[in-house]
């Protein structure tokens, strides 16, 4: 990590957290990724190679502590009380920029890979109670091989699945990859979504009203973009 040369510790700081990469990582820890493949699916963009050299800079940093997993065949990782410690200024970070960054999307910034693991890691499986159920996300402008995705969620755990796990299916989301996003990042709300035909819902109505909570959105989600060229 290249230095600043200076004693503020703003400098010291952002000697660590500023290099490219490094918040996402933190983001992905905390977001409940241990195994480094569930990590790397966070970044895809990232290499594997920079990634081991990313964590084990932060593990040298003591930001991230690695421990041998149930088998003991290969490591876990972990955010140490000075890594969570930062979590709430990548969640700061966010919100500043869903105020402030620019509102519409590029096409090479629509990642499903993306999108499929911030839902497995927000979303509610406890939303409709411990009873099994399954949802199937259908992406409808993307290839069959990547079109199809089955959320099981039964006593507040959740498996994601890329093929059919057999059992009724109790609501089928579909919609656009584009327009999933603009709902998963807060830009249109699901309600609206849903009203306007951007996101298509089938099933039981119940479970549809619940739909909200199984999707979670956070702070950031829930942050209205500023106005810009208006006075504060």
């Amino acid at each position: 990590m290249k230095s600043y040369g200076q004693f503020c510790p703003i400098a010291k700081a952002a000697e660590i957290f500023c290099e490219r990469w490094t918040a996402l990582v933190i983001r992905n820890l905390g977001a409940g990724a241990e195994r480094f493949s569930d990590i790397h699916r966070g970044v895809p963009h990232m290499s594997a190679t920079l990634l081991t050299r990313r964590l084990r800079q932060l593990e040298a940093e003591g930001l991230v502590t690695r421990r041998r997993n149930a088998t003991g065949r290969a490591w876990t990782y972990h955010l140490s009380a000075a890594g969570a410690e930062f979590l709430p200024l990548v969640g700061a970070l966010g919100i500043w920029g869903r105020r402030w960054t620019r509102r519409e999307l590029q096409e090479g910034e629509l990642d499903l890979g993306l999108l499929i693991w911030g839902l497995e890691y927000s979303v509610d499986p406890a939303a409709f109670g411990p009873e099994r159920r399954v949802l199937r996300l259908e992406v409808t402008d993307q290839p069959q091989h990547k079109r199809f995705y089955w959320f099981l969620c039964e006593a507040g755990k959740l498996e994601l699945c890329v093929s059919d796990p057999g059992g009724e299916t109790d609501l089928y989301l579909r919609a656009t990859l584009a327009d999933l996003i603009r709902v998963y990042r807060g830009d249109v709300t699901l309600v609206a979504a849903m009203g306007d035909g951007r996101l298509e819902v089938d099933g039981a109505p119940k479970l549809q009203r619940r739909l909200a909570r199984w999707f979670n959105f956070d702070a950031m989600a829930k942050t209205a973009p500023a106005e810009v060229g208006r006075a504060g």
